[in-house]
Formats: C-alpha cells, sequence, structure tokens
C-alpha cells in the first residue's frame, strides 16, 4: 500500500510490444476500500494503454518520477460514471488543494477539462 501523504505516485502501463511506461502522477486514496484515483488528459498515452492492458504497476515516487518505494502490482479501470468521479474530485481536491484547483481552473480556460479521464487503480492482493 502506498501511504496517502506521499505527493507521487509512479504508475506502469504496458506497451503493445510488453515494455513498461512509467509515469509519474498525482493520486488519492479511498480510505473505505483500497483503491487508488488519477487523473489524465483523455487523449493521453497511459489512458490508451489502460484500455488495451489494465495490469498496471505502481510506487511511491519525487515529482520527476525517481521511485523510492516498494512496486505493487494493481488493475487499472476507465472510470466512466459520475458518482465515482465526483467522488474521485473530492478525494483529489482534499488532498492537493490550491494546486489542483489551479489546475483545474486552467483545465477549464484551454477547454481541456471535459475530455479529462479519471483512473481507478485497485490493488491486487499478494498470494
Amino acid at each position: 500500500m502506498i501511504p496517502d501523504n506521499e505527493k507521487y505516485l509512479s504508475l506502469a502501463t504496458q506497451k503493445r510490444d510488453g515494455s513498461l511506461v512509467w509515469t509519474p502522477v498525482w493520486f488519492a486514496q479511498d480510505q473505505t476500500q483500497p483503491d487508488y484515483y488519477v487523473f489524465s488528459a483523455g487523449d493521453a498515452g497511459k489512458v490508451k494503454r489502460i484500455r488495451n492492458f489494465p495490469a498496471v504497476q505502481l510506487a511511491a515516487c519525487n515529482m520527476s518520477g525517481k521511485v523510492h518505494g516498494k512496486t505493487i502490482n494493481g488493475r487499472a479501470g476507465l472510470v466512466v460514471d459520475e458518482a465515482t468521479i465526483t467522488l474521485a474530485y473530492g478525494l483529489l481536491i482534499n488532498k492537493y488543494g490550491w494546486q489542483l484547483r489551479l489546475t483545474n481552473l486552467f483545465s477549464r480556460l484551454f477547454g481541456r477539462y471535459q475530455s479529462r479521464q479519471i483512473i481507478k487503480i485497485s490493488l491486487l492482493s499478494s498470494n
């Protein structure tokens, strides 16, 4: 489990050739379930890769993506229902506050807000 006090999470998504692409992202954890929420541009590579290969890896990292935590396996899904989208944005705003509000403002100004994609990541239990 990645502690919610971490600011960034490195999300690894799989390309068609099997290689992984690691991307640092903001995330928020749902305290009622072991799920994480991330937002991205709807046309971003990671969104396209998740559509094809929902198995992901994640680890705590710094802003530049340097991993400093244990790698965890998960399963990502693209969220489409409004209740979950509202929950995800609420969790993200609670965590990032003014930084996310400012990001949202610029996304709205440039017409990118509505094309965002919320990604839900569920951890896979280790056996």
